[in-house]
């Protein structure tokens, strides 16, 4: 990959590469945008087959982080951080530490907190290094894992409202929702689901996770590979970025898409338009996902849970209004949403 041409493509404005020998920390951090304020997103950690992908990764989070917020009106740009390394073996106090030095020498240009592979200790263990960070132990997010339970609770409405515009009923009693990926995220939104009366299929790279949903939340569990064939009214991409893609998509049987990944779309254009041409209705993945970065942003700002809750709730409205500006214009809701996230970023 050439960086500076990614860079340029995805208008970032800047690529952090972080290196500590002691502490063994390999980090990148992205921060796409700082025009409508300082760039918020989460910290994740994972492997990566090598630091063209880590990297990639990172400028394609944060220029996401940057949209969800402007679609949203909020007062933050966006970014990223990216460890390197297994979140079950790889972890030390040292690393995050490390990583929070990175971030105090951006002062302030760049705010992080929990996201895939991380967890409120290792906010902590930034913390101890810098005060631009948030769910740390004793915040609003913390309380409960309330930033992945709002991120899933967005889907839900998300997931309602396209079932409303495409279906007619926003109702997902007798619905059947195929859920990919349970993590933090995927499993509270089983919960939701079976709560709300709909049938679940779900998978997991760990099949003892996939039966545990399975037992708990009367799921039937499948093959991580075979989750794409599947019947359902609702495929919900909860795992890594990328999963939809020349190879999948001619496999779904679903008439809606809506999910908690980011980036779900390998190549966002293209796929987006044929999921369009294959008659399957796509909820823009920085908009059904929001939950996370707007209770944040509320918390940021001082707002109660309450207050915050209540501002997650736009997803419903803003998703509706979305799709109804998509087939008004003849294109894809991925590209409605973009339009209306550029436009954003265009005002002075």
């Amino acid at each position: 990959m050439d960086v500076w041409k990614e860079m340029k493509r995805l208008q970032v404005e800047q690529v952090v590469f972080c290196q500590e020998e002691q502490s063994g920390l390999q980090a990148v951090i992205a921060i796409h945008s700082t025009k409508r304020g300082p760039a918020l997103g989460g910290c994740r950690m994972r492997e990566y087959a090598s630091e063209e992908e880590a990297v990639a990764d990172a400028v394609r989070l944060a220029r996401g982080m940057t949209y969800k917020a402007a679609v949203f009106g909020l007062p933050f740009g966006g970014g990223k951080a990216v460890l390197t390394g297994n979140p079950a073996t790889d972890k030390s106090e040292a690393k995050f530490r490390a990583l929070g030095r990175f971030i105090e020498r951006q002062q302030g240009r760049y705010l992080t907190g929990v996201d895939l592979g991380t967890t409120v200790r290792d906010m902590d263990w930034i913390r101890l290094e810098t005060a631009y960070v948030t769910d740390t132990t004793g915040t609003m997010m913390a309380t409960n894992d309330f930033t992945a339970e709002m991120t899933a609770y967005g889907v839900l409405l998300g997931m309602k409202a396209s079932a409303d515009y495409l279906l007619g009923s926003g109702d997902l009693n007798g619905r059947t929702v195929a859920v990919q990926g349970l993590g933090k995220v995927g499993y509270l939104l089983c919960g939701m689901l079976r709560d709300a009366g709909a049938r679940l299929i779900v998978t997991d790279l760990s099949t003892a996770l996939a039966d545990k949903a399975a037992k708990t939340y009367q799921a039937r569990a499948v093959a991580p590979d075979a989750i794409y064939s599947e019947q359902c009214d609702i495929f919900a991409p909860c795992a890594v970025g990328g999963t939809l893609n020349d190879d999948t998509i001619p496999k779904l049987r679903c008439a809606i898409v809506a999910g908690s990944a980011n980036n779900q779309l390998a190549e966002e254009g293209r796929h987006a338009e044929e999921l369009e041409r294959r008659g399957i209705l796509y909820a823009p993945d920085y908009v059904v996902n929001a939950g996370g970065l707007i209770i944040t942003a509320c918390e940021l700002q001082g707002l109660s849970m309450a207050d915050s809750k209540r501002s997650v709730e736009r997803i419903y409205g803003l998703l509706l209004q979305l799709y109804a500006q998509a087939k008004q214009d003849g294109i894809p809701a991925a590209a409605a949403a973009n339009m209306l996230a550029e436009a954003q970023l265009a005002q002075p």
